[in-house]
């Protein structure tokens, strides 16, 4: 073993031959600042240090059968191992099948003086030391991109909260409807990516209302029509509002769809059947049914048949029909799981 600097990186390097020239070739060659080296007779010997090693230099030369089943087992378990092979092309058993499985990074041929192996080992250093920085870089860009989509959220959660602090019988609401359209969702078998954009979007789909007037949010009694116009400006206000951060492109549709009708006769586009983007779709049920099950400063909840009715007259008018017959089941077959909702805000 060769001793080493600290403060360096060292790049374990495990050698699998029967010959003893290998070491000693390579300590001429290489700088000992840059690696330590263990050499093993056989892969079963090596086996367990060849788990956290950088580079495997394999002498393959009579391989077998049982040391090869041993070093695709290795590459499995780390696949970012630096595997350089001497070779004689006289006696190898390995088929060229074989060494793309393994995905081998190095031949060397063998012979008497094995010349081009340092510069193989030099190579392998390099490539693993620029694999490090693309990997060190990338954690970092990653980090970054975390704390920025984290604040941005945070930013939102703000303008969110503002919302519904302004009014005590919508607090929950945005909760709610996010968990109502993520059981519906479910239920519909949707992707566990389109899950999370639901589950988000719909958190977010009334954000727009920051942008609407107390006197208008908080009114406790009939709205005027300009009044009303105002009030269906808000998916178009939450569009803008999450439009300057790429993280929110996803979620944009639902809060500016939310409100647009299977019919057509929605808002703000106008958007009618399958123009309609499937979550919008989803959260406007979802927010129809928490709308109608919830206290009002005008009036109580209203009864369950009540609201599973309703749904029933809409849908195909003001609800796809897939999306309400499918609360719907939920409603008349797994209720529970609308009261733990309901509970938990």
């Amino acid at each position: 073993m060769n001793s080493v600097e600290k403060n360096l990186d060292i790049y374990k390097i495990i050698i699998v031959e029967k010959d003893y020239n290998i070491p000693l070739l390579l300590d001429k060659t290489i700088s000992s600042s840059k690696y330590s080296l263990s050499k093993y007779i056989n892969l079963q010997e090596a086996n367990t240090q060849i788990k956290t090693a950088d580079i495997l230099i394999l002498d393959i030369s009579n391989i077998s059968k049982i040391e090869l089943s041993i070093l695709k087992s290795i590459r499995k378990e780390n696949p970012d191992l630096y595997i350089i092979l001497i070779i004689n092309t006289e006696e190898c058993i390995i088929t060229l099948r074989e060494l793309k499985e393994l995905s081998v990074q190095g031949y060397c041929e063998k012979d008497d003086k094995l010349n081009q192996l340092p510069l193989f080992v030099e190579t392998a250093i390099k490539s693993i030391e620029q694999m490090k920085m693309i990997k060190t870089i990338n954690e970092e860009l990653l980090s970054s991109k975390e704390q920025l989509v984290k604040s941005y959220l945070e930013s939102i959660e703000i303008l969110r909260y503002t919302v519904e602090a302004k009014d005590t019988y919508t607090r929950g609401h945005s909760e709610r409807v996010s968990e109502y359209s993520v059981l519906i969702g479910k239920h519909l078998g949707i992707s566990s990516k389109d899950i999370k954009t639901l589950k988000i979007g719909a958190l977010f789909h009334d954000i727009g209302k920051i942008g609407i007037s107390d006197s208008i949010l908080l009114k406790k009694g009939k709205l005027t029509k300009e009044e009303y116009n105002e009030i269906k400006k808000h998916p178009v206000i939450g569009k803008n509002i999450l439009s300057n951060a790429e993280i929110f492109q996803d979620i944009i549709p639902i809060v500016l769809h939310h409100h647009e009708s299977y019919n057509g006769k929605g808002y703000p586009n106008h958007l009618s059947g399958k123009d309609i983007p499937l979550l919008a779709k989803i959260v406007c049920v979802a927010d129809a049914f928490d709308a109608m099950t919830s206290k009002r400063s005008y009036r109580d909840e209203l009864d369950i048949s009540y609201v599973k009715s309703e749904i029933k007259s809409q849908a195909g008018i003001q609800f796809d029909p897939v999306v309400a017959t499918t609360l719907l089941d939920i409603l008349n077959n797994e209720y529970r799981l609308i009261l733990e909702i309901k509970n938990r805000y």
